[in-house]
């Protein structure tokens, strides 16, 4: 006799796929081989896009950790959830996607890093069972927050979070759907990866064409930042002093060096983790019926423009790598490159579950993309928007923007507006402006060239209607574009 069918799918049943939702913490896109890197290979995470989809254009709407965490729960920018900076914690009784599924009967669970606030409406809220690292949490034997208290579990953070993801689902007592965040802490600084792995890491790698840009042309906003390689990683950083009698030049790049060596050391663990949880669910034989997905919560500097960290509109900082599988559903070896955000992931996924998203979520679902294939890519654009003006830390300026296909148009309005976790200072308000398609590398500011005024007009007139569509508010200090009779009305209307 043939082999029974193994999926819903080959049964003839509906499929309301199983979600394993993998986050890290960091990690760059071009620090993932099935993305062009030339600085290590990802086997395991390029085995999820093989099988699947491989997003091109995912972008962050404030390149931060806590708020891109409250924008992929909630569906919505942070001025809608609360969620402006690092010292803004969310209210978790909020509506989210997890309570979405969770109402329609799935189970629902998070393990890792949440590093949206403790206790009270601040823990976890929408799910069957949450085991959370404690802040930022540990590398090795790292302590997790849950509703029984607070416990340290031994091992290597990477290893601990799949391994208690995978024992929930195995202590299932039915066969109800489920879906499990498992949030990694890596590859976030401090970097601290297994021997092992760092033991591998010891041949140079390649040094970005923009190592050495002095900036020229770009906003004083910019210029302020402290995220230099050559001036900004610490001794704790890189884990030693570099070697006396080198140059400033040749020192930055031992400093470069040294911190790509543990940054790429956690990015392996990474992969070996998203390996184990690919054959478990092979194992299982559930990993046709499941929607696995890998992604970070924002991209990240890997000596691009001599920096490192986020925190910018530039491409590294903004751009996710999303990649996601689940061929009963979804076919192998695609590629979305229409533009899409961390905002629209909870509708995505409410419609991967047939389960109507809330009405208040903004952005668009595109799992309509990746089952039947992308059609022509919505006009547009998307909105960026960063809080955290003047950190103590990196002193990123406060600034939002409109990124289309081709441009990007940042306004960097340099004020904390008394929010927690800014600084006191403000400075002059300044523009930046890309042509993405002739110049990539965004080392050309076009903002003041008469021969993009044009241009620049018409991206300030749609960076103002996406604001006000999206119920967000200039910078009062900004003056109405040109073409405009109105300042924008607060409006939080859903997309049509």
């Amino acid at each position: 006799m043939p082999p029974a069918p193994r999926t819903a799918a080959e049964r003839g049943e509906p499929v309301r796929p199983n979600m394993v939702l993998m986050l890290a913490d960091d990690h760059a896109a071009h620090a993932i081989s099935c993305y062009g890197s030339v600085v290590t290979t990802t086997p395991r995470i390029d085995e999820v896009a093989a099988n699947g989809w491989r997003v091109d254009n995912c972008f962050v709407t404030n390149s931060l950790c806590a708020p891109s965490r409250a924008s992929i729960l909630t569906g919505t920018h942070s001025h809608v959830n609360g969620v402006r900076t690092l010292s803004t914690p969310i209210d978790a009784t909020q509506p989210m996607f997890t309570d979405r599924l969770r109402d329609a009967g799935y189970r629902v669970a998070i393990i890792g890093k949440w590093h949206l606030g403790h206790g009270g409406a601040h823990d976890p809220q929408h799910f069957d069972h949450w085991e959370v690292l404690e802040d930022q949490g540990e590398y090795v034997d790292p302590t997790f927050l849950s509703a029984s208290g607070r416990r340290v579990v031994p091992g290597y953070a990477t290893d601990v979070i799949t391994d208690l993801a995978m024992e929930w689902v195995e202590g299932l007592p039915d066969d109800r759907p489920w879906c499990v965040l498992v949030w990694h802490k890596a590859p976030h600084r401090p970097w601290v990866p297994k021997e092992e792995d760092r033991a591998r890491r010891r041949e140079p790698v390649p040094v970005p064409a923009t190592f050495d840009d002095d900036l020229a042309g770009r906003s004083a906003s910019v210029r302020r930042t402290t995220m230099r390689i050559a001036d900004h990683l610490t001794r704790e950083d890189l884990g030693e002093d570099p070697p006396a009698g080198l140059s400033p030049d040749a020192e930055a790049v031992w400093k470069y060096q040294r911190f790509m060596q543990d940054y790429l050391a956690c990015v392996d663990a990474i992969d070996d983790n998203v390996g184990r949880v690919i054959d478990w669910l092979r194992e299982r034989g559930e990993f046709d019926d499941t929607l696995l997905a890998y992604s970070s919560d924002q991209g990240f500097f890997l000596g691009d423009h001599g920096w490192f960290d986020k925190r910018l509109m530039f491409e590294e900082s903004i751009r996710m790598p999303l990649v996601l599988s689940c061929p009963s559903l979804l076919d192998a070896g695609r590629v979305h490159d229409g533009l899409v955000t961390n905002v629209d992931w909870a509708r995505t996924l409410c419609e991967a579950a047939g389960v109507p998203p809330h009405p208040r979520m903004q952005g668009r679902s595109f799992w309509g993309d990746l089952v039947d294939g992308p059609g022509e890519p919505p006009a547009g654009g998307v909105y960026h928007r960063y809080w955290e003006h003047d950190d103590g830390h990196h002193h990123g300026p406060a600034h939002y923007g409109w990124r289309t296909r081709r441009h990007k148009l940042v306004h960097y309005y340099n004020d904390g507006l008394g929010l927690p976790g800014t600084g006191d200072a403000t400075h002059p308000a300044e523009w930046e402006l890309y042509d993405l398609q002739d110049d990539p590398e965004e080392l050309h500011n076009l903002a003041d060239d008469p021969d993009h005024a044009d241009l620049r007009a018409d991206l300030e007139v749609a960076l103002w209607r996406e604001q006000a569509r999206l119920g967000d508010r200039p910078h009062p200090d900004q003056p109405t574009p040109a073409g405009l009779d109105e300042p924008p009305r607060s409006s939080r209307r859903r997309p049509g």
